[in-house]
């Protein structure tokens, strides 16, 4: 039986500024990087891998990572202060019957295409 989702390995043109862009634009925990062509971040309880292009493997390719936050608004403005640039506003995506999904994306170096989410719940 599948436990969840481990690791997440991105291609990346350059592995030292796209470190740069995920631990200090975007705030995510460094761990560690064991070679110039690797590294590896947190999201959450997840691993993000970042390394070099290498075979078939390209940057840029049409993955998205969705980041799934508390307050899209603040962690908007944060980031947009730290140089991120969005492609879009937070906006409504759906209305389900419990909650209202809401998203805004951004690139990151390479033009991998990342999101910031969050579930907004109705006050009880």
């Amino acid at each position: 039986m599948i436990e969840g989702v481990g690791q997440i390995a991105l291609t990346v043109r350059d592995v030292e500024r796209s470190v740069a862009f995920y631990r200090d634009d975007i705030g995510l925990r460094f761990l560690f990087a064991p070679a110039p062509s690797l590294a590896f971040l947190m999201i959450g309880e997840v691993r993000l891998m970042l390394s070099a292009a290498e075979g078939e493997f390209t940057p840029g390719g049409s993955t998205v990572l969705y980041l799934r936050v508390a307050d899209i608004g603040a962690e908007h403005a944060a980031l947009a202060t730290r140089g991120v640039s969005f492609i879009d506003a937070p906006h409504l995506v759906a209305r389900m019957p419990d909650h209202e999904l809401w998203m805004c994306f951004f690139r990151d170096p390479d033009g991998h295409t990342l999101a910031l989410m969050c579930e907004r719940r109705p006050a009880a």
